[in-house]
């Protein structure tokens, strides 16, 4: 039979993992493929790009969704396991199991979010690749807003999974990575050795020194309120410090956001979502796997050869 789509996967996967033990990624793919008689030609299938086998690229976003969900957990790498939220979902949904149950869950309605709004902004929703009344380029932009969504939420997970010292050293090597840190190897860029309460660490702004940013990091799942912004902003004080970056895991409340707006010297706020979308714009911790290229005609090619280009078809050209 053809390789089932992910959502049918879902509740078979469930099943899978009823025993309530850990189980990997590679033996609830075997558990499926024989479940549903997948052939050998079956599961050597490749998705359309050639990089991925249709069945584990299925299963894979099967595990994603429901995790993010609550339905399972990750124990370790590449290993899930049943919840008592995915038993239930489980009991209570004996047909099937797909994305419209899994939206009653307020993590995953949160993950699902195909844009980001910024902070205080309204979701903007952007059509399904299952929406056929979008257009391809709408449902293109879906696709991708899925995609990066799965990316920000893995990035996170992972960055959680190490210890404070490896957090540490992400923040330096994405503020080197933006621009920030001076020569590789600067005494004066570090974290976590300053030894002054509130700060973990200052950082060049250049490779001169001409001013120095100042750097707290916190590898937290709640939320960052505005004592600790408080107490930032004195070390700042303390330190006559021009301004500071304060980076987080987690998000920070209204009231942080709010003193840290107000506050001199200034104070950027930088929160999990931020900082994973940080890590995939400038390749910490990622790497490109694919990259898709949308073409358009090139209007002046066509035209003929007494009439102009006008303005709009000659800046159109050679955009994608």
């Amino acid at each position: 039979m053809a390789v089932p789509d992910f959502q049918t996967l879902m509740r078979p996967v469930l099943v899978a993992l009823e025993d309530g033990t850990p189980h990997s990624t590679k033996a609830i793919r075997d558990v499926l493929a024989e479940e549903f008689e997948l052939t050998p030609e079956d599961l050597a299938e490749k998705i359309p790009s050639g990089r991925a086998k249709t069945f584990q690229n299925r299963v894979g976003w099967a595990l994603t969704y429901m995790l993010r969900a609550g339905l399972l957990s990750r124990p370790k790498r590449s290993t899930y396991q049943l919840t008592d939220r995915g038993r239930d979902v489980m009991d209570d949904n004996p047909a099937s199991v797909g994305v419209t149950v899994l939206k009653q869950f307020e993590e995953f309605r949160e993950f699902h979010k195909a844009k980001t709004p910024e902070q205080g902004q309204p979701p903007t929703p952007t059509p399904t690749t299952s929406d056929e009344s979008a257009t391809p380029e709408e449902r293109m932009e879906g696709a991708y807003s899925e995609l990066e969504a799965a990316l920000i939420a893995e990035i996170l997970d992972r960055v959680m999974e190490r210890d404070p010292e490896f957090f540490e050293q992400l923040v330096l090597d994405v503020l080197r990575r933006i621009g920030y840190g001076g020569r590789v190897g600067s005494p004066i860029s570090h974290l976590g050795q300053t030894g002054d309460e509130g700060v973990d660490g200052v950082i060049q702004e250049d490779e001169l020194g001409l001013d120095l940013i100042y750097v707290q990091a916190k590898r937290w799942s709640n939320p960052v309120g505005r004592p600790e912004i408080q107490k930032f902003f004195g070390a700042l004080h303390g330190q006559h410090a021009n301004k500071g970056v304060f980076i987080t895991t987690s998000t920070f409340s209204s009231e942080a956001q709010s003193f840290a707006e107000n506050a001199t010297p200034r104070i950027v706020l930088v929160d999990g979502h931020s900082l994973a979308q940080l890590m995939i714009d400038h390749d910490v911790g990622t790497t490109e796997t694919d990259r898709y290229v949308v073409k358009r005609v090139d209007l002046d090619y066509f035209a003929p050869e007494d009439e102009e280009a006008t303005p709009a078809s000659a800046t159109s050209k050679g955009q994608p």
